[in-house]
């Protein structure tokens, strides 16, 4: 796999004081999100609006922010209302929006002062997306989906189909790489997007509501894709607003009018599987 040349002048995670997870031998524990002192304002004056603020300083009034950290290999879901700030949060994480002020550091990487084209290398190798819409190509077979991030990366046909045949083969559609999206359940569409986002090997995967359009049955063949490849040490972090869904996250993170308000590890984490600390996985690696 090619590395990224990251651009002059981006700084790798100089401090990071992420949470405790035991240690195992040579490996110790990394984050690959690191959010510092994180806020993000539209508007001015009195239309400003504070979508992501953080505690208040009780004697200047200011925002202080909001922190958030994820280690490799963990699950977190984030949840909240209408205007709790997730989405924006989510848009942040994704590259997709900067911050207002603070820091956000992806994969040891700061990319707060990344320029357009910089930002757009990151998402398109560091960030796995599955939207609640599946957003396939028509007429197009589920292998071919899954290969264009690959071919928009330059890589070479023959690589592209191995790793696009084994992420579809993990996502549990192995006898469907040549069917077209009218040909596929709600679900099986969802579980070929979940492939494409995993196929560049990211360092996370980024799912906002991926069972927003599902019904229940294909949300739980969904949930199930996700807990497996977790459990194989990927990282996810899962927007949703629904109880049953966060229920497969090992950590919930609820967020109310731009603050973190809860934060609840609610499923042992111990870091990602010994033998994925190291090794590449059947894909690429897992992260």
């Amino acid at each position: 796999m090619r590395r990224l040349r990251w651009p002059r002048g981006a700084t790798a995670r100089p401090d990071a004081t992420p949470d405790a997870v035991p240690e195992d031998g040579p490996w110790a524990p990394a984050p690959v999100i690191e959010v510092r002192a994180l806020t993000k304002t539209y508007g001015q004056g009195d239309a400003t609006v504070h979508a992501l603020s953080g505690p208040v300083d009780p004697v200047s009034g200011r925002a202080l922010g909001i922190e958030l950290v994820v280690q490799q290999g963990d699950f977190v879901a984030v949840m909240g209302s209408s205007g709790s700030g997730k989405s924006t949060l989510m848009n942040i994480l994704g590259c997709l929006d900067v911050p207002t002020s603070g820091r956000y550091l992806l994969d040891g990487l700061d990319v707060g002062g990344l320029d357009e084209r910089q930002l757009s290398l990151v998402r398109n190798r560091k960030i796995g997306f599955v939207f609640q819409s599946f957003n396939l190509v028509p007429r197009t077979s589920a292998l071919a989906q899954v290969e264009l991030p690959l071919a928009y990366a330059g890589v070479k046909p023959a690589e592209r189909r191995r790793r696009a045949e084994a992420a579809l083969t993990l996502v549990g559609l192995a006898d469907r790489m040549d069917h077209r999206p009218s040909e596929l359940s709600g679900g099986q569409q969802q579980r070929v997007a979940v492939a494409r986002a995993l196929v560049t090997t990211p360092a996370m995967l980024l799912a906002d509501e991926p069972t927003g359009n599902l019904d229940s049955h294909s949300t739980e063949e969904v949930l199930a894709v996700v807990d497996r490849l977790n459990a194989a040490g990927r990282t996810v972090v899962l927007i949703t607003h629904e109880d049953e869904v966060a229920r497969h996250a090992k950590r919930v993170v609820r967020l109310v009018d731009g603050r973190i308000v809860e934060d609840v590890r609610q499923a042992p984490f111990e870091g990602p599987p010994p033998a994925l600390r190291d090794a590449n996985s059947l894909v690429g690696g897992a992260r």
